[in-house]
């Protein structure tokens, strides 16, 4: 019989193509979400994708209750991956409450319902942003965690923390938390990819949406780093490669592959990109001219940071696979097909 995987955030960004690779790898999937920042629409088409249906709940995990609810009524997960959280570091910036209750009070009613209805194993969506500004690059697991830029750094900071402590004092509990650089890209069918309301709070979203007509221009934020072109320097993961190391995160909890309790892993393709060279690099493989402008520094982003990968390619035998350009034509591939362009 098949394990069943709750995945929360799962009609997110992230949280969808996890959804597809786990579906794809023999997995049954439960889905909860909110919608506050995704569309119910898109699990049509991760059956689209599959051939499979996932099964759909539609609540707040900050509600505790509801929370409660659903673990009793479903009695059979044996792992969970919480996607489920607000993620734009500039917006954390001007609503640190909102982020702070949303993101860890989710993850802690879910701790609760863990540890209560015996579900043993939980993936955690960290953050590369709990590395702060790192004095020595590229950052290891073992890179001290400097203070967070951001709200939102400091909620995945925080939160680890929390899973670390409850697996620690919960023999029977395990837990994996994935630090995530960049994702960036979407499916190749185009059916699923960043879909953000409003106005994009990432670079490739603003890029498309720029390239297709949708925002006039796209503002670089600073080109006065210590960065060879003056522009912020990221990591920038295919979201495919992402997910499918969930896959494998899952599996080794469930097969008991995991050495601790505990344990952590950068995701990232282990190269430094400059917000420049992204913007060349998509005119080059769509060969759209996309406008853009320099503009000053935003409050919270950080100069320079990409991973050392090498411990999660040999423990987990993982790795990212796909190249920057075939990354940046699948989103562009994406907003085409969400807009109806040829």
């Amino acid at each position: 019989m098949a394990l069943k995987i709750l995945v929360t955030g799962g009609t997110g960004y992230i949280g969808s193509h996890t959804v597809v690779e786990l579906q794809q790898s023999g997995y049954e999937v439960i889905i909860v979400d909110d919608l506050s920042n995704s569309e119910k629409a898109t699990v049509n088409n991760i059956e689209q994708i599959t051939g499979i249906r996932p099964h759909f709940e539609q609540f707040d995990l900050t509600d505790r209750n509801k929370t409660h609810d659903f673990f009793k009524r479903n009695p059979e997960i044996a792992a969970i991956i919480h996607f489920a959280a607000a993620k734009a570091v500039g917006e954390s910036v001007q609503m640190p409450l909102h982020y702070y209750r949303n993101n860890i009070v989710s993850l802690m009613n879910l701790l609760e319902c863990q540890i209560e209805y015996q579900v043993p194993n939980i993936v955690f969506s960290s953050s590369c942003t709990v590395y702060g500004q790192p004095e020595v690059l590229p950052v290891t697991e073992q890179t001290p965690r400097l203070e967070p830029e951001s709200p939102y750094g400091n909620t995945k900071r925080i939160s680890e923390d929390i899973l670390r402590d409850t697996i620690k004092a919960n023999p029977g509990l395990k837990g994996i938390a994935l630090r995530y650089f960049n994702p960036v890209g979407a499916h190749d069918s185009a059916l699923i990819g960043e879909l953000p309301r409003g106005v994009p709070g990432n670079l490739v979203p603003f890029i498309t949406q720029t390239a297709a007509g949708i925002r006039e221009e796209l503002s670089v934020f600073g080109d006065d780093y210590d960065t060879p072109d003056g522009s912020a320097i990221r990591d920038f993961i295919h979201v495919v490669d992402l997910a499918k190391a969930h896959v494998v995160a899952i599996n080794r909890l469930t097969g008991n592959g995991n050495k601790e309790a505990y344990e952590v892993f950068n995701l990232g393709t282990g190269n430094g990109v400059s917000v420049l060279e992204l913007v060349h690099t998509f005119r080059k493989v769509t060969g759209v001219d996309l406008k853009f402008k320099i503009v000053g520094r935003r409050a919270g982003d950080i100069e320079k940071i990409w991973a050392d990968t090498s411990y999660a390619n040999e423990e987990l035998g993982w790795k990212a696979e796909k190249t920057l350009e075939e990354t940046l034509l699948s989103a562009w591939n994406w907003e085409k097909n969400i807009r109806g362009i040829q």
